[in-house]
């Protein structure tokens, strides 16, 4: 009789060279699977990851392809009432993130499709290609009242895919056409492709951008976030958004204690001489899965100091690798998560940062039309 695939424990490290351009260590079985199952090196199945199959090709390990699926949900618009969050509702046309940052906490959404934190939310995206559609249909409906929309709180609406689908454009061509307020947080220099749409919105108050910059260190952010763009990129951008007279912020987000909060300071001043004007911060959190696969990457990647970030993880988050609380959440307890809090807002201070924050203007809104005709009268 047939066997099933074996029981294995499930974080086995992929070759190093088949993930070259990664995150993730390993591509542990998601906390909803029956069984636990094992992506390895001799595990994994080759055609559905893009690899040739084995006995094919040169001989040399082909990387991990990026796979991306339609995202078939009828809406588009994400409510929440959660305390600690500042905003209502959100966009998140892409599930999953190619930029393969190991420390995201969005990673665990991927085990609601049955598959892992690991380098599944990194490789097999999915996404809504009818973006404009959906959301043209949402806002059109009688009972729809306007709060600013919060694009990139989740997954990245500029990650690398973006350059071929034009997703999020579509959707920032129409909240331009209707006058709806949008505030926007990214990694990713492609911000500046839509420079032309964002400078105009600008000028009737309706968008704000963030760009989020955990490191300036090239090599630490090459390791840990593989396919965002490089630290002076990000900065490039600022500049290029300030320059273009959109409203501009930093994110030092998400700060790990003992890998990159002594960079704070840095950061921000960085961020300040390139144009931003507002600046926000979180702290690392690791729910679920995460929390693992944190582990695994701070032992190849951070050996000799994997035993003290963790520790001081645990001392802001009350003892535990992760602290779901609300308000906790963001900012952790204790005396170590004090201190930075107490460093950031003195750099905050001292460079100028959040001296105005202008709120954006939801009384221009007008519904568009649900067929996407123009009245008549």
């Amino acid at each position: 009789m047939k066997q099933g695939p074996p029981i294995l424990h499930p974080n086995v490290p992929v070759n190093a060279e088949r993930r070259h351009g990664r995150g993730a260590t390993v591509n542990p079985s998601g906390r909803f699977e029956p069984r636990a199952r094992v992506i390895g090196d001799q595990h994994y199945h080759y055609a559905d990851l893009g690899w040739p199959a084995e006995g094919e090709g040169d001989g040399e390990p082909a990387p991990i392809a990026t796979t991306v699926s339609e995202d078939t949900t009828k809406s588009i618009i994400a409510r929440n009432n959660s305390p600690d969050i500042g905003f209502s509702q959100s966009i998140n046309a892409i599930r999953g993130c190619e930029h393969g940052c190991i420390y995201c906490f969005a990673r665990p959404t991927h085990e609601h499709f049955g598959l892992s934190v690991g380098l599944d939310f990194e490789t097999k995206l999915f996404a809504k290609q009818d973006a404009q559609e959906l959301l043209r249909r949402e806002l059109a409906n009688p009972r729809y009242r306007c709060e600013v929309i919060a694009i990139g709180t989740n997954t990245d609406p500029y990650q690398p895919m973006e350059r071929k689908l034009g997703i999020m454009r579509r959707i920032l061509e129409m909240l331009s056409e209707c006058n709806h307020p949008v505030g926007i947080v990214t990694k990713s220099h492609l911000v500046t492709r839509d420079v032309d749409i964002l400078a105009d919105m600008a000028k009737r108050n309706l968008v704000g951008v963030h760009l989020s910059v955990t490191t300036l260190d090239r090599g630490l952010a090459r390791r840990m976030e593989p396919r965002a763009a490089t630290p002076p990129r990000r900065l490039e951008a600022i500049r290029a958004l300030a320059d273009a007279g959109v409203p501009v912020g930093i994110m030092v987000a998400p700060i790990i204690p003992g890998l990159n909060d002594v960079e704070i300071e840095s950061i921000l001043e960085a961020a300040k001489a390139a144009g931003a004007r507002t600046a926000g911060k979180t702290l690392i959190r690791l729910p679920h899965g995460v929390k693992e696969l944190f582990k695994e990457w701070l032992a190849e990647h951070a050996p000799g100091r994997a035993g003290h970030v963790m520790s001081l993880i645990r001392s802001v988050r009350d003892g535990r690798d992760n602290d779901p609380r609300f308000f906790s959440r963001m900012r952790g307890s204790g005396p170590y998560a004090e201190m930075i809090d107490q460093r950031f807002r003195t750099a905050c201070q001292r460079l100028g940062f959040n001296k105005e924050r202008a709120k954006l203007d939801t009384s221009l809104f007008k519904p568009p039309s649900a067929d996407g005709q123009l009245a008549l009268w």
